[in-house]
């Protein structure tokens, strides 16, 4: 950053890659939602595990899993929840269960640590209520 004139066009393109973003996650979410008219207690585990799957790996590779990617891993699976009507504490400690210290900074999970992760995260959606 120096000048405004010099600044304003690279707030503008970063605010323009957080919108791209947040709309990508949006189309997204509505492509993971289980199926309607389907209490989030009862639906398969395989759609719980699959979303956190999907969301876990293209947080990764968004981010690259630079310092702290993680964070915004749980962020976004929170985000997953709360758009499928979880409430807000109950998606932190879903997420905080599932995910709780088995990410590191600057390193992509493996597949077997994402099938652990989503694992736990999907047997939290069945013991929230």
């Amino acid at each position: 950053m120096t000048t405004p004139d010099a600044t304003a066009p690279l707030v503008v393109e970063a605010l323009r890659e957080w919108r791209g973003w947040l709309e990508d996650l949006a189309e997204r979410f509505a492509a993971l939602v289980p199926p309607e008219n389907t209490p989030a207690s009862s639906t398969d585990r395989w759609y719980w595990e699959r979303a956190c799957t999907r969301l876990v790996t293209v947080v990764a590779d968004r981010t690259q899993a630079e310092s702290s990617w993680y964070g915004h891993c749980m962020q976004v699976l929170q985000w997953f929840l709360a758009s499928n009507g979880i409430d807000e504490g109950q998606a932190q400690q879903i997420v905080k269960n599932a995910v709780g210290g088995r990410f590191d900074s600057w390193i992509a999970p493996d597949a077997p640590v994402v099938d652990a992760v989503s694992s736990r995260f999907a047997t939290g959606m069945g013991d929230f209520r």
